[in-house]
Parts: structure tokens; C-alpha cells; sequence
């Protein structure tokens, strides 16, 4: 089996939203997919909770950590 990678995850928790939106899966089915959903959107978040983390350790000055939020970054231009 392939290892799952945030990029495939997403493509795929997109098309399960689609399918429950379209609303023409059985009540059965639609939970299968929602929990799919579910277990697919933990996976992308824990994916992003350690780019961020990455990012942080990253941006340390100082000897310290400090978060700046992406869009605060001074510009050395």
C-alpha cells in the first residue's frame, strides 16, 4: 500500500464531501464516508500541526522559539 501523504489525503477527504453533498448515497453509506472524513481530516491536521511546528523551530532567534504568524513576517526589502 502506498504511504499516505497530506496532498492524497486532502484530494481524497474533497471527494468524500463531494459525494455527501450530492446527497445520493444511502444513510449507511454516508456515515462509512463521514467517518472516513473524520479519520482523514485528523490525519491532515496532525500533518499540519508538525509543519507548523517545523516552521517554528525554523524561525528560532535567540535561542528562543519565537511563532510569528505568516502573514506578520518583517520584510527585508
Amino acid at each position: 500500500m502506498a504511504k499516505k501523504t497530506f496532498e492524497s489525503a486532502l484530494v481524497r477527504l474533497e471527494q468524500i464531501s463531494e459525494e455527501l453533498e450530492d446527497g445520493n448515497l444511502s444513510l449507511e453509506t454516508s456515515l462509512k464516508k463521514f467517518d472516513e472524513g473524520i479519520k482523514l481530516a485528523e490525519f491532515c491536521n496532525g500533518k499540519l500541526s508538525e509543519a507548523r511546528t517545523k516552521v517554528e523551530i525554523l524561525m528560532e532567534k535567540s535561542g528562543r522559539i519565537e511563532a510569528v504568524p505568516f502573514g506578520d513576517q518583517e520584510n527585508d526589502d
